[in-house]
């Protein structure tokens, strides 16, 4: 790590805070190690970034729940 891309998130209350007299906002540096990006991190939602047709396919796996396994057919 000599010199990593930096995400900054800013925190601040849950919504459901709105009428409260008091809630600090505090800001998360975060080194990008991963491809997990500003959005994801300050969020929590991941952004699929699968094309039409990979998705198209993946749609199509039959996964055996017993096992764990992608049957692919």
């Amino acid at each position: 790590m000599e010199n990593p891309d930096l995400n900054f998130t800013v925190r601040s209350g849950p919504t459901e805070y709105s009428g409260a007299r008091h809630f600090h906002w505090y800001v998360s540096v975060i080194p990008r190690l991963t491809r997990v990006a500003g959005f994801e991190l300050g969020s929590g939602m991941f952004i699929n970034t699968v094309l039409p047709e990979a998705a198209e396919f993946l749609r199509k796996v039959v996964v055996d729940k017993a096992a764990g396994v992608g049957a692919g057919q």
